[in-house]
């Protein structure tokens, strides 16, 4: 199929996705931050011809920005769909990325999607808006971040089924990156084992693991002529870590791997 964002899979989780899409499932996706989550869904809504319409939550999300609110245009009210509601109009996927981020109040609106009913109500408008059976909810979230104030109700949760990602096999990862940026064998292979060397610091001297995304980006800066340890210093060091040293010490590791 052509203009498939590009996703190379690791397991069945392109038959679970198709599979919930086609029984009418939502799906849960946890991982963590830059290990493929929301690329596999952009992936997977084009494998099905379906339209994307993604939410990045966070903590002023309110159900209105879902849903939809009344605006002045032309010195008339008008209705204007929020991206949820547009979805279930049409019959496509609505994915929210780091749902756990969003206040527990306006998840709450997902509950009558999520069920057997997959109806969404409208109060502003009086309309019960039924799912057609192309709709589909998706939502993903990053276990490392969840604590007691940010994670999903009990009653949120258990109306989903759910797919568990992490960061590639060096094999896979390598696949990766040669695949998106068209580097060399040479050069993803040491991205990989530089990724997986910093990898091996989390929760020490890293607060997050660097993700595949960010190997990506290296690479691209390496494809377009810029020295590998200027790349990974830009693409993986500082954006991982804002301490002097812990930077110098990650630097010495990239200097490890690309002498």
């Amino acid at each position: 199929m052509p203009n498939l964002p590009y996703y190379e899979p690791f397991a069945d989780e392109c038959t679970v996705f198709e599979a919930a899409w086609h029984h009418h499932l939502p799906l849960l996706i946890k991982g963590p931050t830059g290990c493929g989550k929301t690329r596999f869904v952009a992936h997977m809504a084009g494998h099905l011809g379906l339209p994307l319409h993604t939410v990045a939550c966070h903590d002023d999300l309110s159900a209105a920005d879902l849903v939809g609110r009344y605006l002045l245009q032309g010195g008339a009210t008008v209705w204007c769909d929020g991206p949820l509601t547009r979805a279930v109009r049409e019959g496509g996927v609505c994915y929210l990325d780091e749902v756990v981020e969003a206040r527990k109040d306006t998840t709450v609106v997902l509950h009558p999607l999520a069920d057997d009913r997959r109806v969404l109500p409208i109060e502003r408008t009086g309309e019960v808006l039924t799912a057609p059976p192309s709709f589909m909810l998706v939502v993903s979230y990053n276990p490392g971040y969840q604590n007691l104030l940010k994670s999903l109700k009990p009653s949120t949760r258990q109306r989903f089924i759910a797919l568990r990602f992490d960061f590639p096999a060096s094999e896979r990862e390598q696949v990766i990156v040669m695949g998106e940026t068209g580097c060399d064998a040479a050069i993803a292979a040491a991205l990989v084992a530089l990724g997986g060397a910093f990898r091996t610091l989390r929760d020490h001297d890293l607060d997050e693991a660097p993700s595949t995304r960010l190997l990506v980006y290296a690479a691209q800066l390496i494809q377009g002529g810029m020295a590998p340890v200027t790349a990974c210093q830009a693409a993986l060091v500082e954006a991982l870590t804002d301490d002097p040293m812990t930077a110098a010490a990650l630097l010495d590791v990239v200097n490890a791997h690309f002498p």
